[in-house]
């Protein structure tokens, strides 16, 4: 019954921030360059701050660095490979569209990825105690509300239907309570496999900031409003990753 309940709990949480952030991404009605680069860039900060101040301190808590290094190497490897397969599968002919498809799909994929060692991290949280759970889904569920709008702009500004982007920013989440399960039962059995989930989440958002983020931004606005939403980002990031 406990199991289930931790599998609800963080199905909720991970699905309602991203699913809010998906609703607001669709109905805010502002398309200018300056905006969407706003909102990637605010994404990028706070991706930033929350492996900087909580993926990867967690991970070398839990466990040691060499594991929480060989953990972000793989989340590394794993996004540059869907980089390619999304490459692929992208009709080259049009470029325009396709940046901003691309950079969703991109996301879309990272939060599917980070979402479950963060569901890890929920369940492995109750399997401690239920304070320790519930703000530690808090925490994530706050966080996963830009990351819902920047998932949700690029999609909707590359040709995909809004029912279908909530669909997909819905879809994202839902790795998170897989996690929470998956933690649950893992408990104190093996600290290293957290750790080094957490790590792996660390790294895929790393690569998302680097690789997907910071350059579509720029690329759609090199203005000082592209460094304010990376730096409102970052500091959101410090407020929510604090929270305990």
């Amino acid at each position: 019954m406990e199991t289930i309940k931790t599998s609800l709990i963080g199905l909720f949480f991970g699905t309602f921030g991203t699913t809010i952030g998906g609703i607001l991404g669709i109905i805010i009605n502002k398309n200018s360059n300056k905006f969407l680069s706003f909102i990637l860039a605010c994404a990028s900060g706070l991706m930033t701050s929350v492996i900087s101040f909580d993926l990867i301190p967690q991970a070398i808590e839990i466990s040691n660095l060499p594991i929480m290094l060989v953990g972000i190497l793989m989340g590394i490897v794993s996004m540059i490979l869907c980089d390619l397969i999304v490459d692929k599968k992208i009709n080259k002919n049009t470029i325009i569209k396709n940046s901003m498809l691309k950079t969703g799909i991109i996301v879309s994929i990272g939060l599917a990825i980070h979402n479950f060692p963060e569901g890890l991290a929920i369940g492995s949280g109750f399997e401690a105690s239920i304070r320790l759970g519930l703000s530690l889904a808090i925490a994530i569920c706050l966080h996963d509300i830009p990351e819902g709008i920047s998932m949700a702009i690029p999609m909707k500004n590359g040709g995909i239907k809004k029912g279908k982007v909530i669909y997909y920013v819905v879809l994202s989440g839902v790795t998170t309570g897989i996690g929470a399960l998956c933690g649950y039962l893992i408990g104190t059995i093996s600290q290293t496999i957290i750790a080094m989930c957490l790590g792996f989440a660390a790294g895929a958002m790393l690569y998302i900031v680097s690789g997907e983020l910071v350059p579509e931004s720029n690329r759609l606005y090199k203005g000082r409003m592209t460094a304010i939403g990376n730096i409102l980002g970052f500091i959101i990031g410090i407020i929510v990753t604090s929270i305990e």
